[in-house]
Order: C-alpha cells, then structure tokens, then sequence
C-alpha cells in the first residue's frame, strides 16, 4: 500500500485485509510502502510478481493524480496494473486548528486575502487529492497558502493538531474523531451534499465556492498480468464483503459509503478521474521530483 499508516487508505486497506482473510481462508498482510505522493508504493507493486500474492489498494492520488504530478515515476498508472473492483467512497473536509478564530469559510477567506502567505496548509504530499484539493481551492478563492507537503495524511492532521500548520484537506475518515473531540474544526466539506457525520458543516458549495466538488476514492489492483481468474475471484469477495453489514458498518465509522463493481467499473474511473485531474494539475502547473 502506497501510504502511511493511521490514514483513510490504510483504514480501509486493514479493514478489507481482515473481511478477505475471514472470506477467502488465507492471510492478508497490509505492507506500508509510503513517498513521493503514493508513487513508490504504487510501482514496488507494478513491478511485482503478476501471481496473485501482491496487491496494491491505492486511491485517485496514487493512480490518477500523481503520475500527473510526477515527473518520472517508472510505471503506467493504467497499463502497469490489472484493477481488481472499487472499494470505498468519501468526503475531503476542510478543517482548521480550532485556536484560530475562523468559524467559517469566508472568515478563513477575508483573512487569508488580507494577509497573503500568512497561512499553510499540510496535505498528504505533492500530487495527492487533498493537495490537489488544496490548489484547486486556492485558485477558486484567490489566496495564496503556503503548502506544506508532508509523507501521508495523518502526518499531516497531526501538525495541524498540534499547530505547527493551519489548516488541511484530507479525507474524512481519519478527521472525524479529532473533529468530535474538539481537537480540529470543521469548515466545509467538499462532497455535493452535507455527510451524515457533520449535518452542521456546510459544503463548499453552499460556502461560495460551486467548483470545489471533491470526493476520494479506494481500489484494489493487481499488477498487469495477473491471472484472470484470479481478478475474478478477488472481485467476487470483495463485493460479498461490501455487501456485508459488517463491513459496510466498519466503513460507515470513517465516512465512508461501499462502491463495488466490476474491474471494468475501477478502469473506467481511472479514465473519468484523468479526465478531471489532467487540465488541473496543467492549469496550475504542478511538477514535483521523485
């Protein structure tokens, strides 16, 4: 897995690792392999044996964004890898160190456009969706935050936490605790809708910003040339398990709703997310080096 523990992809990658083992009879190891915006991970497991025994759950970060990002990254996010079935949904929130005095939105705007360069913003490193996020906000907004890019999302909530940065977008499943006890606010959420888990925290739609629409996603991939029968029966637990209350109530925990679907599903979402991400990352004119 292309990230660091204790974040959205890995709680998920652990959650499903342990419904496969039940399912399937066999051992699920969950291997952190985290860097350079989830590409080092992501080619460790392109150039794996195509045998079944490595698998890579990544996200739109580490397959769509990244390589979007990244100058020289030694795999092809879509050739290099075999897709097996989407996993899961969820919501970026933007949120704050509750010491600061924004309690919403347009207060972190005016205070940001008056005092330029003034705030930074962590994320999950350079070419991630929450850093994506994050640009995209920027430009919609016309403020300028200093980016901060750390090796995973939970290292970045952490320094928000404890202050050192201001504020970050990051998925919702690792947020929503801190959120609950107080330790970071919430100031939008980049879903169409309100989530369930925070009714009272409005979009970012609903804050003024319609173009800021953003959710994440996880799916399970094996490298290219993996046997088809493999794929399909790895395809068939994981629907059965979606399918589950069990999983689906582990999931709901993290904010987070089942997807699912055939391997075909997960290719033709690689192709959507490279259609939305490619003419942004060229816009706002991100590179960044391995």
């Amino acid at each position: 897995m292309p990230t660091v523990a204790g974040g959205t992809v890995d709680v998920i990658t652990r959650l499903l690792a342990n419904d496969l083992s039940a399912r399937l009879g066999t051992s699920f190891f969950v291997d952190n392999r985290s860097g350079a915006g989830n590409t080092l991970g992501s080619r460790e497991a392109a150039r794996s044996d195509p045998d079944g025994y490595t698998l890579l759950m990544s996200s739109a970060s580490g397959q769509v964004v990244s390589p979007l990002v990244y100058k020289t990254i030694d795999y092809d996010p879509i050739r290099s890898f075999a897709p097996i079935g989407l996993v899961a949904e969820g919501s970026i929130i933007l949120v704050v160190n509750p010491a600061l005095a924004f309690k919403a939105l347009p207060e972190l705007v005016a205070y940001a456009k008056a005092n330029p360069g003034k705030l930074n913003y962590g994320s999950a490193g350079t070419g991630s969706v929450p850093h994506l996020t994050g640009e995209l906000f920027k430009s919609l907004a016309g403020v300028d935050l200093v980016h901060v890019p750390y090796r995973g999302g939970a290292l970045s909530i952490a320094d928000v936490i404890g202050g050192n940065v201001q504020l970050t977008f990051e998925a919702s499943g690792p947020l929503l605790p801190h959120i609950r006890e107080g330790r970071l606010r919430a100031l939008a959420v980049t879903s169409k809708a309100r989530i369930p888990d925070l009714p009272d925290i409005p979009t970012a739609a609903e804050s003024g910003y319609p173009a800021l629409v953003v959710t994440t996603w996880t799916g399970l991939f094996a490298p290219a040339g993996t046997d088809a029968a493999i794929i399909g029966k790895l395809n068939v637990a994981i629907n059965a398990g979606l399918r589950s209350p069990e999983l689906q109530s582990a999931l709901a925990k993290i904010g987070n709703v089942p997807l699912g679907g055939s391997p075909e599903a997960l290719a033709q979402m690689l192709v959507v997310e490279q259609q939305k991400w490619a003419p942004i990352v060229r816009a706002l004119n991100l590179k960044a080096e391995q």
